[in-house]
């Protein structure tokens, strides 16, 4: 991840859980990448759906999304955070997509941006959202486009 330096703690704490995020959805680690959602997360993905509430809805579309890859890729590029008390908010490009069963990769470059509250003294992502650019013309999503 790039852009943290001069970091104070709290954005510190923030985005070493997002680093450890990226790390846990990269190695297909189910448990531990649900253990950053509040219960009642609301996720704005970019895929198959308008909307995921809470952890239960969230938990299924990311098993799919793991089970339709042989292997998953995030990384985080350029992270911004701001944080007053108790509440942050993060943004940041992601590389991410995977390696299909076919062998073929399927990546890209989309924006990203979580909210989270310190609950309990840890950090947890109480929203979501990734999007992709598009053409209003095609309709199609730009993956294709570079930072």
């Amino acid at each position: 991840m790039g852009g943290a330096t001069g970091a104070i703690e709290p954005e510190r704490e923030v985005l070493g859980m997002l680093s450890a995020w990226a790390a846990e959805a990269s190695a297909g680690d189910l448990d531990a990448l649900m253990a950053h959602y509040v219960p009642d997360i609301v996720s704005y993905d970019a895929i198959y759906a308008l909307q995921f509430r809470g952890t239960e809805a969230y938990r299924a579309h990311w098993q799919g999304c793991l089970s339709a890859c042989e292997s998953m890729r995030f990384e985080i590029h350029d992270p911004r955070v701001a944080v007053s008390g108790d509440v942050a908010f993060a943004h940041y490009l992601a590389f991410c997509g995977g390696t299909g069963h076919d062998g073929s990769e399927h990546t890209g470059w989309m924006r990203a941006t979580a909210g989270c509250r310190k609950i309990d003294g840890r950090w947890m992502i109480v929203h979501e959202h990734f999007s992709a650019p598009f053409d209003p013309i095609s309709g199609k999503a730009l993956f294709d486009l570079q930072p």
